[in-house]
């Protein structure tokens, strides 16, 4: 019989987040928020007034720098207080009003770009020289400046502006299509009992040692997504018909281009990813062969590739273990590091475990007053992992919180995944080193190497095909149900080798990934893992004067360019040069695998 999953008033405050350090009542929200109306009138008192002095222009910027802080204490409040329990309807009906009032705000504001554009090159420059405080935000106005040429004129603007809405329906029909419509048959087991099939379920099913219901539920989940092989490419078709339109309308040569303009990341890093990949293809190749020896199974299929291969070993690591282990593995960063995930731990950062009502998953917000990060935590090594994971995000909100002024304190999603990634990797090989039993250290670099499979390679892969259907529609040809499948094919064979068997219903696993109506989002989860494993690999073999690079990186913010703040740390991300040397570890891991099985 399952635990009883507990009501928010019975949970111990300990293991709760103090989200009363931004406001000690829902009163102060709500007196806040008045305050943030107020806001739709002033900034519409500058339009037309940017351009006619720099005294103007600092004025509008410091008033946004005021509607950031306060927008972000009313945002944090009242989605944390939303996700502590999702059924309470005041806090989403605060989470509605704020989302409301963004909208009039952003509209007030849409003046602002357009007009700092008309402000010639030579203006700038003198409103720079003419008043001292400029300055400061000299960045955030080249980034919009070195745009020029992807502006349009105010009339043209708002015509796209207009077509917004329209361009976000066919990621918003595949949601409705894919969260709410979709139902499946339940999976089999050899026993003859029934299992629900949902999209929180499956994974669980996949990684069950029984190989019937593994592959009842892969088929189950696969025949349900091919019966609407048709409806799937149209929405897909239409999405990146979309970003077509978008890029050629702002005088973008692509899609690629346009996406990875806005991160400030060239081209180049996207395709250097894959070629990196595709020139290690054959250790990918070499691990699935181990794989398929260890299950020993005649043929391995896709059902076969979350089962862990190291059976019979004990998963269990209590709350209170995981902090121990966590800030023991991050002893390599310094005092300093670790001071900040022990406050975390200690002051009400994090929002431990399950209740009735709570927001599933984790993640971490990183507010200024502090980060907020929210687990379900359950004894199971996943899940210290997930604790180390979200905690390098906080850690990297925190210290560009701390270090960088308003206008810089936030980073760009290119960077995001490189902190939480770095403290994965230091847990994993702490735990490696102090790992003496030959079953549970096998068992943990099986763990480390789907980490490499699903997050390098595999997200690659799916950044390769998105990269390939985008091409095929700038070329004018028709994306359907046949041509995506085929490519889909091709690409798991070329990526897993001749020992999986690609079967049928992988070839329908395109119209399943959510991912590929976000805009070449997926090729950054390879990206930020790479960099993260080179980080870790300097950190531990160089010591302190990596540690301060490193820091460096985290308190940047977007003070500068991705590429630049993490060349600072070390890695060059414009180069192959990471992706190998996290290739080159994968290898090793590989290595050790084929002994310690032996």
């Amino acid at each position: 019989m399952s635990e009883r999953v507990p009501q928010r008033s019975e949970i111990a405050d300990e293991n709760k987040w103090s989200i009363n350090d931004i406001y000690a009542t829902d009163e102060a929200w709500k007196e806040d928020f008045k305050r943030a109306q107020t806001f739709i009138e002033k900034i519409a008192s500058y339009n037309g007034e940017l351009r006619k002095s720099p005294q103007k222009l600092l004025e509008y910027l410091k008033l946004d720098d005021e509607l950031t802080l306060l927008f972000d204490a009313l945002v944090n409040y009242a989605q944390r207080k939303s996700d502590e329990d999702t059924r309470v309807a005041k806090y989403q009906d605060m989470s509605n009003r704020l989302e409301m009032l963004y909208v009039g705000i952003a509209g007030a504001a849409s003046f602002v770009t357009p007009e700092i554009l008309s402000i010639s090159e030579a203006d700038m420059e003198r409103f720079f020289a003419e008043c001292g405080g400029l300055s400061l935000y000299r960045r955030s106005l080249d980034r919009i400046l070195r745009r020029r040429e992807h502006f349009l004129s105010e009339k043209e603007e708002r015509i796209i502006a207009l077509t917004g809405e329209m361009l976000g329906v066919p990621e918003n029909i595949f949601s409705m299509f894919n969260d709410a419509d979709l139902k499946f048959p339940d999976a089999i087991d050899k026993d003859g009992n029934a299992h629900q099939v949902t999209h929180e379920s499956y994974i669980p099913l996949v990684h069950s040692e029984d190989r019937v219901l593994r592959k009842s539920a892969f088929e189950s989940i696969y025949h349900v997504y091919e019966s609407f092989k048709n409806t799937s490419a149209a929405m897909l078709s239409a999405q990146v018909k979309s970003l077509v339109f978008g890029a050629r309308a702002r005088n973008y040569n692509s899609t690629l281009e346009a996406a990875l303009d806005a991160n400030e990341v060239d081209t180049a890093v996207y395709r250097n990813l894959i070629d990196a990949v595709h020139e290690n293809m054959d250790a990918m190749h070499r691990y699935v062969k181990i794989r398929k020896k260890a299950l020993g199974v005649d043929e391995l299929h896709a059902y076969d590739l979350y089962v862990p291969i190291v059976a019979g070993v004990e998963d269990n690591v209590p709350f209170d273990l995981a902090k121990k282990e966590v800030y023991e593995s991050l002893a390599p960063m310094g005092e300093e590091y670790r001071a900040i995930f022990k406050e975390g731990l200690e002051n009400g950062w994090i929002d431990v475990l399950e209740n009735e009502g709570k927001r599933s998953g984790a993640y971490s917000a990183g507010a200024k007053v502090h980060p907020f990060v929210l687990l379900n935590y359950k004894n199971t090594l996943n899940w210290e992992f997930t604790l180390a994971h979200e905690m390098g995000h906080a850690i990297h909100s925190y210290l560009s919180n701390k270090n960088q002024p308003t206008a810089y304190s936030d980073y760009v999603i290119f960077v995001a995944e490189v902190a939480s990634t770095c403290n994965e990797s230091l847990l994993m090989q702490y735990l490696l080193k102090n790992t003496t039993d030959k079953k549970r250290r096998a068992f943990l670099v099986n763990y480390f190497l789907e980490q490499f499979r699903t997050t390098l390679y595999r997200q690659t892969m799916f950044a390769e095909f998105e990269l390939m259907i985008n091409e095929k529609v700038e070329r004018g040809e028709s994306l359907t149900a046949e041509n995506l499948c085929e490519m889909y094919h091709d690409l798991n064979v070329l990526y897993y080798g001749e020992d999986l068997i690609v079967d049928s219903e992988l070839d329908m696993e395109w119209s399943r990934i959510p991912h590929f109506y976000y805009d070449y989002y997926v090729y950054q989860y390879a990206t930020g893992f790479s960099a993260a494993i080179a980080l870790s690999q300097r950190i531990l073999s160089e010591g302190k004067s990596a540690v301060a690079d490193y820091i460096g990186f985290l308190s940047g913010g977007c003070s500068k360019d991705p590429i630049s703040l993490l060349r600072g740390a070390g890695v060059d991300m414009a180069s192959k040069q990471p992706v190998e040397e996290a290739l080159k570890l994968f290898r090793e891991l590989l290595d050790e695998m084929e002994e310690l099985l032996a």
